[in-house]
């Protein structure tokens, strides 16, 4: 087989050289070449054609985001954005995300990052994983992307929650990882805003990415999108994501389900993990649950999935192959055959929303 042929882009020559050593390691990568900014990026991927590109956010002269946005105009292929967990760095992840990137890796301590080795592993997996990207979904989503407008949901209103609450029967769960952001942009911005059902969103992300990906959601949505806290009650028209290194699972209080954020152990290497959320929703029998199970690599969800199907209405979803930027997760859910219907990304909130209109 031969290696996946690697474009490593930062301003800093010690992180070009360090990021170099680190994936030089692993002999299913090779780097064919590195870039000090991004107009410098644009160029070489034009010359040494890489199969993906690592990014740096923050760099002179043009930095991540802009080259980003030529790399794929230009000449597209996977892009992992490498990013500091400021508040800002946080901003800039999600809006690299709405440009195409494909993923990104979460540096550990700010820019220049001596203890980049411990997200080797994470590193090399992002790359490994762009060998099954789906290019051309990838592709025609980032020249549809969303425009930004104004915000939607500022009616939602706290005070709201006893009638929402009296209808409040029904459960949509989304799990997704690689290709998730956009994904969920897709299906929540099609929600209604007087959805009879609260939505619980887990997307595979690290701590201090998920606020500013709930806070970007929620500017578009028309039903009011927040990252999870401890102790809250669900409300109709609410999407709860999943804090960034916390398990998101439901209790029963009286009447009510409230949300509890937890930090047991990773499951399958995730945390929040989307069969934490699942296996704890098993447990509310009375409740029906409308589930989908969008782009990413591996498995998690399918586990969750079967435990939800050995309770009582249960109407499970997954991306079609045609839509989905990583085929794994929809797949693992199909072939272990717990998955009601196969749609397209543009479908599932259609599903969603009909589903919890039954009632």
């Amino acid at each position: 087989m031969n290696p996946i042929k690697v474009l490593v882009v930062d301003d800093s020559a010690f992180m070009r050289a360090l990021i170099k050593d680190l994936l030089s390691d692993d002999e299913r990568i090779q780097v064919i070449g590195v870039a000090r900014n991004g107009l410098d990026a644009i160029e070489k991927v034009k010359v040494l054609k890489p199969d993906v590109v690592t990014m740096d956010v923050e760099m002179p002269i043009m930095d991540g985001i802009e080259a980003l946005k030529r790399i794929m105009k230009e000449t597209p292929l996977p892009v992992i954005m490498l990013s500091s967990t400021t508040i800002e760095g946080a901003k800039n992840t999600m809006l690299a995300m709405e440009y195409g990137a494909f993923d990104f890796i979460a540096k550990p301590s700010g820019s220049i990052s001596l203890d980049l080795y411990k997200v080797k592993d994470e590193l090399i997996s992002r790359i490994l994983e762009a060998k099954s990207v789906n290019m051309t979904q990838l592709t025609l989503m980032n020249q549809s992307h969303i425009e930004k407008k104004a915000p939607l949901a500022n009616s939602f209103n706290a005070s709201q929650a006893t009638n929402q609450y009296k209808s409040n029967k029904t459960l949509v769960l989304l799990g997704t990882s690689t290709g998730g952001p956009r994904a969920l942009e897709r299906v929540l911005t099609r929600l209604p805003k007087d959805l009879a059902a609260p939505v619980l969103v887990v997307q595979h992300m690290p701590k201090g990415f998920t606020k500013s990906l709930a806070e970007r959601l929620n500017s578009l949505c028309a039903i009011h999108v927040k990252e999870a806290s401890n102790g809250e009650i669900l409300q109709n028209g609410c999407a709860y994501i999943a804090p960034g290194g916390k398990h998101l699972e439901l209790r029963k209080v009286g009447k009510a389900i409230v949300t509890e954020l937890s930090t047991a152990p990773p499951v399958k290497g995730h945390r929040p993990s989307v069969d934490y959320l699942f296996i704890s929703a098993s447990k509310l029998g009375d409740y029906k649950k409308v589930v989908a199970i969008m782009t990413g690599m591996g498995s998690d969800g399918t586990e969750g999935l079967k435990r939800l199907k050995q309770s009582k209405d249960i109407f499970a979803i997954a991306e079609s192959e045609k839509t989905a930027i990583i085929f794994g997760m929809p797949n693992s859910a199909i072939q272990a055959g717990c998955v009601d219907v196969i749609v397209d990304l543009d479908q599932i909130a259609n599903q969603i929303t009909k589903k919890v209109n039954e009632g």
